[in-house]
């Protein structure tokens, strides 16, 4: 039998409850090429598929299957062939397609049959629902080639798609549509997941795939993944992208996010598929593990306002608890709640600090100063203070003071000096707890 141990469990089932509140009732289209399949992380992936599903959400699954195709047609002694990154589908290969499409839709059929004890599929009764719900056009002839039985989408039954999970069911696509005569053909997994997420506007588009996401420095691939772009700086490096002699996998993928993006889906990623668990992290933790194409960031850093409250008291809660910061009780935040700044990011109060200024002496206190544990050493506190700096500014005010216990260093660092309590404005002077013993430090206002 495992160990729980609480003093690490508690806290983070709550850094993850307002995630698992905000995205219950919201559409995913995932995407999940058949190099997933091929690289035996199916059942992993399904687990962690159907605890959204249980979470509240509501799933759309696109599968690839350009390994298996392949090796479909190798046995049949037949060569494969690609031109624009997108494969030449004649007869063979169509028939290759059909055969591999119905293999993996059995097994991805049975992986989330497998109500096995002790996993994440225990007790689980998850129905998955296919169906004929994309047209498709030909590519046809493009820069002189022929791509045969290769085809785009046309058109997303969005309506039939919709009832269907508004059922409880997760809808699998496989990427096969037909024409209007019904004529079969051949379409890429990302091509279907993006026109589908389009189609139903769905909150998010998920692809789990061989790379680990856009790297901050495009020229070095090894450099520290990008976890966030903002629509217009994704677009401008694709631009930079088609430049390149070979448009790197990462570039490929990346195009979907932004034209999903553009066309209306609230946030795109690019997850990679050999972290164990990456499609639980990217959704359910602050930074995620992959890249993230938004329209606008998601970070914000604003004044408060009456509708944060309870997030700034549970943020604050904890600090208080061990000494860090004095009580504040709910009453008091409420009534000072527009001195508060806030960092907000995808809805979850990440920071905040109070501005309590005193006029006549031309300062101010910052006061609760916080910073969540899962994103401290980020610089949130930095750019909250930078902030809290502005508005002392925008008022007049020459500086800034805080009463601290524990954290002074971070103050000094941050051109804080030490004064006597009694330099303190007389009205924050009577309010001052000497047995406390908090010590006062004072930042100039250039």
């Amino acid at each position: 039998m495992s160990l729980v141990f609480p003093h690490t469990f508690v806290p983070w089932f709550r850094s993850v409850a307002p995630y698992i509140h905000a995205y219950r009732g919201e559409t995913f289209v995932v995407g999940m090429p058949g190099e997933l399949v091929a690289a035996h992380k199916l059942n992993a992936f399904v687990q962690d598929l159907s605890i959204l599903h249980a979470m509240g959400i509501k799933i759309v699954l696109v599968h690839g299957f350009r390994p298996q195709v392949d090796e479909q047609l190798k046995a049949k002694g037949h060569s494969s062939h690609y031109s624009h990154g997108v494969r030449i589908t004649d007869e063979v290969a169509l028939d290759a397609a059909q055969e591999a499409a119905g293999q993996l839709r059995f097994e991805i059929e049975a992986a989330f049959s497998q109500g096995l004890p002790n996993t994440p599929m225990a007790n689980s009764t998850v129905r998955v629902v296919s169906g004929n719900f994309l047209t498709a056009r030909p590519v046809g002839i493009v820069d002189g080639v022929d791509f045969q039985q290769s085809g785009l989408v046309r058109k997303v039954d969005a309506a039939a798609i919709q009832r269907a999970i508004d059922t409880g069911a997760i809808v699998l696509l496989s990427p096969f549509g037909f024409s209007p005569t019904g004529e079969a053909f051949n379409l890429t997994m990302e091509d279907v997941a993006t026109s589908t997420a389009i189609a139903l506007q769905a909150d998010k588009l998920l692809f789990v795939c061989e790379v680990p996401g856009v790297p901050e420095d495009i020229s070095d691939p090894d450099s520290a993944i990008d976890t966030e772009l903002a629509l217009a700086d994704a677009q401008r490096l694709l631009d930079k992208m088609t430049e390149a002699p070979k448009p790197t996998e990462w570039a490929f993928y990346l195009r979907h996010c932004v034209k999903a993006c553009q066309a209306g889906v609230e946030r795109s990623h690019i997850i990679p598929f050999i972290a164990d668990g990456a499609l639980l992290q990217e959704v359910y933790t602050h930074d995620g593990i992959g890249t993230m194409v938004v329209d606008e960031k998601l970070e914000s850093l604003r004044e408060a306002t009456p509708d944060d409250i309870g997030g700034i008291i549970g943020l604050i809660e904890p600090f208080e608890r061990d000494g860090t910061l004095v009580k504040r009780d709910r009453t008091e935040i409420e009534r000072d709640i527009e001195h508060y700044t806030v960092i907000e990011h995808d809805g979850v109060i990440f920071g905040c600090a109070a501005l309590y200024p005193y006029v006549e002496a031309r300062t101010a206190e910052m006061a609760a100063l916080t910073v969540h544990a899962e994103v401290q050493g980020q610089g949130d506190g930095d750019r909250i203070l930078k902030r809290i700096e502005q508005r002392a500014k925008a008022m007049g005010l020459s500086s800034i003071f805080v009463l601290t216990t524990r954290t002074m260093h971070w103050f000094i660092k941050r051109g804080f000096q030490q004064v006597d309590p009694e330099w303190l404005p007389e009205e924050r002077k009577r309010k001052y707890n000497w047995d406390r013993r908090s010590q006062v430090l004072v930042k100039r206002l250039a």
